[in-house]
């Protein structure tokens, strides 16, 4: 062992109070293998192993989320032999299916190692079929459990219960699988369910997983824990004191020279998936939270001639959002976002702003507003506004796309914009290559970011008036 190893402990965590746990006894059961659990992985085995008065699991819920290539499907594997030599019926799923057959060979050698599990020819106890392994310990001991491996799909585990239920790469777990899954341990006497992984990646396709840690580190997730070992920002991938910090098992069984080989490539990746850090945006975004940022200024730019505003009436009928563009003196466009409010608050907000402001043009978009307002400023004398067709919202988003990338496009960084430009993703609109933008939540509206976008466009659109010069 090196003279220096990392953290044994997680960095975050919620573990909830207990006085007695099987940790001891799972520990000492996965030994007679010969292996040797690592003071991390017992401290996890002790809070996951933990029990009420009563003796029921004080975590009814347990997440873990650890860099890769530190051991933590050991700590899954000690978990689920002391689940199988407790008579345990337990179901191991996960994304891929080699991920769920490396998981039954890692759990079969211990079981084999350990004495638990003699192999033969013949042995009854075992389905090595790729894609439908299991182990029958019962098969071997008296009152032992049952454990099944699958791959996750939106019907498995349907009509089949459990008493643990095992979430491997839990970061690709999605709604459809969980309203699958959710329940097959509900008719256990003790049910517990365990999702371990990594945070998500630009390739990740779940959700559930980041829900969960929120939720968990809020306090607000009933007879759930929660550990993790991450860098709360952002860091120099040559720093080793990070790596020492997130990986606990870096000089134990993982190696510098393994991470000095990793830190060459993508910065962003790297903190991710070696210092387990959570990004607080999406990788999906087809802006970047950095793009965004990189286009911010720390003061007000000087601005010329008047506004351009933006008002997007949201595709849900719910909110209507305003915001302003100006152009600099030095060729850029400011925008800025002015306000998003529901519909059922009527459009006397946006009148009275527009009545102060000193505006050149108004460009509305949205069909469940767009008329209303338009006649509405028609009946109070304003210049008429600008309702674009579908090819100028086509041109209003690539024009705004590539002025970020240009850097022609200038904020303050308000956090309402930031936070919805970061989390966007593209989507098609015609059928010649156009897009647009919509959220990678599905449950968040962006008018506001798309009224942004609007301001921008009819500021480009507007040519400045010049004077003309009469010479003798």
């Amino acid at each position: 062992m090196a003279d220096r190893i990392g953290r044994q402990t997680p960095t975050e965590s919620f573990v909830l109070p207990y006085q007695k746990t099987d940790g001891a006894e799972a520990i000492a059961c996965y030994g007679k293998s010969g292996r040797k659990a690592m003071d991390w992985q017992k401290l996890l085995v002790y809070d996951i192993l933990a029990r009420e008065e009563d003796n029921q699991w004080t975590h009814m819920k347990y997440g873990l989320s650890v860099p890769r290539q530190n051991g933590k499907n050991e700590v899954i594997a000690i978990r689920e032999v002391y689940g199988l030599l407790h008579g345990e019926k337990i179901l191991h799923t996960a994304h891929r299916t080699d991920t769920s057959h490396t998981a039954w060979e890692r759990l079969l050698a211990i079981l084999t190692e350990a004495g638990y599990v003699k192999q033969d020819k013949k042995d009854k106890g075992l389905y090595r079929a790729f894609g439908k392994e299991h182990i029958y310990l019962d098969a071997y001991i008296e009152g032992g459990g049952r454990i099944e491996f699958r791959t996750r799909t939106s019907k498995g585990g349907l009509g089949t219960s459990y008493d643990l239920l095992v979430i491997d790469e839990a970061q690709e777990y999605q709604d459809d699988q969980d309203a699958a899954l959710k329940y097959t341990n509900a008719a256990s006497e003790n049910p517990q369910t365990i999702y371990l992984g990594t945070p998500p990646t630009a390739n990740s396709t779940g959700t559930l997983f980041t829900k969960m840690r929120k939720s968990t580190l809020a306090g607000d997730a009933e007879y759930t824990g929660w550990s993790e070992w991450s860098v709360p920002q952002i860091c120099d991938p040559e720093n080793k004191d990070y790596w020492y910090e997130t990986n606990p098992s870096l000089g134990i069984r993982l190696k510098e020279r393994t991470i000095s080989g990793e830190t060459k490539g993508d910065p962003v990746d790297f903190n991710v998936q070696r210092l387990g850090h959570w990004l607080s945006y999406s990788q999906k975004s087809a802006i970047t939270e950095k793009e965004w940022a990189d286009c911010m200024a720390e003061t007000l730019p000087n601005l010329k001639g008047k506004l351009f505003v933006g008002i997007k009436y949201g595709p849900g009928g719910t909110n209507v959002a305003v915001s302003i563009a100006v152009k600099t003196t030095d060729g850029r466009v400011f925008v800025e976002a002015i306000d998003c409010r529901p519909i059922r608050a009527t459009n006397r907000w946006i009148m009275e702003f527009l009545r102060e402001a000193s505006w050149a043009k108004v460009v509305i978009d949205g069909q469940n507003g767009q008329k209303i307002l338009a006649d509405l400023m028609r009946k109070n004398h304003m210049r008429k506004p600008v309702l674009p067709t579908v090819s100028d919202i086509i041109k209003a988003n690539a024009v705004y796309e590539e002025a970020v990338f240009d850097k022609t496009i200038v904020h303050r960084g308000q956090p309402s914009l930031a936070d919805l430009v970061a989390n966007c993703e593209h989507r098609a609109i015609g059928s010649h290559g156009g897009f647009g933008y919509k959220s990678i939540h599905p449950e968040r509206e962006i008018a506001l970011m798309d009224s942004m976008i609007l301001a921008h466009w009819i500021a480009l659109e507007s040519k400045e008036k010049t004077k003309q010069k009469i010479r003798y």
